[in-house]
């Protein structure tokens, strides 16, 4: 099975090219990804922690889902497949803004990213792989404010950098 590709990017979210994701994060150039949030009838945020296998971030708890577009894949399409093999589920998805981060790991990789945030609703638990995902919980948006507030630690460093532009967004 040939490595999953990244599609390079410009920071107008311009396609430059491909490349295989691992060389994207050890060279720490400018890829597409997504983040999707997906909520609860009650306002409550699908949380997942990342299998303990993961290459970077692993155990960290982190938005329902995210990853990395596949060449002609539109965002959405890309949100929904990866809902599909992470969480057991799919629903609608709306994306709400878009930003670029950079954030370099212990383990030498760096995810530099245009990340295309999207919201979705669901009410039901997901059927996790456990490949991709160690465990999920719901949470309120304001009980995942004052947890990161306290234990910023256990939180991928992209879902802090979201979190801290979405809670804004949401909030208003």
């Amino acid at each position: 099975m040939a490595e999953e590709q990244v599609i390079l990017v410009n920071e107008n979210d311009e396609q430059l090219g491909l490349m295989a994701k691992m060389e994207a994060h050890e060279k720490a150039l400018l890829h597409r990804a997504f983040s999707v949030f997906t909520f609860n009838d009650k306002g409550e945020l699908l949380m997942q922690q990342r299998a303990a296998s993961k290459y970077h971030s692993p155990l960290l708890w982190t938005n329902t889902c995210c990853s990395h577009q596949r060449d002609g894949e539109s965002n959405i399409e890309a949100g929904k497949r990866r809902l599909q093999e992470e969480m057991g589920f799919v629903c609608d998805l709306k994306e709400v803004f878009s930003f670029v981060y950079k954030a370099p790991f212990d383990n030498g990789l760096t995810e530099h990213e245009l990340d295309h945030v999207m919201v979705g609703a669901f009410n039901e638990n997901p059927i996790i792989n456990r490949e991709e995902v160690e465990n999920f919980k719901w949470m309120t948006v304001e009980d995942v404010k004052s947890d990161m507030e306290n234990n910023s630690e256990i939180y991928t460093a992209w879902f802090r950098i979201i979190f801290d532009k979405y809670y804004k967004f949401i909030s208003n």
